[in-house]
């Protein structure tokens, strides 16, 4: 993954971060954001489980949090992308 330096610099600018610190904090939220969904629901669902919560309960929260949630797009093929243009 590469960083943009544009960004780096802005949150280097606007944090008072070293410009590596900057690097490393902008590739952490990078790195938390590109989770595939399907990932992300597996894991919250580990997790609410672990503390007892119910597959009802779980889903509707995970339903919750994926609708304000930055996710990561899923991979598209040419002819995908094409479709989405073209229709």
């Amino acid at each position: 993954m590469t960083t943009d330096p544009d960004l780096v610099a802005h949150v280097a600018a606007s944090t008072g971060l070293t410009p590596a610190e900057a690097a490393r904090v902008v590739e952490d939220v990078l790195a938390f954001h590109a989770e595939p969904v399907e990932d992300y629901v597996r894991r919250r669902h580990t997790e609410l489980k672990t503390y007892g919560a119910r597959n009802p309960e779980i889903f509707t929260r995970i339903a919750e949090e994926l609708a304000d949630r930055v996710v990561a797009a899923p991979r598209l093929t040419e002819r995908q992308l094409r479709r989405v243009i073209y229709g």
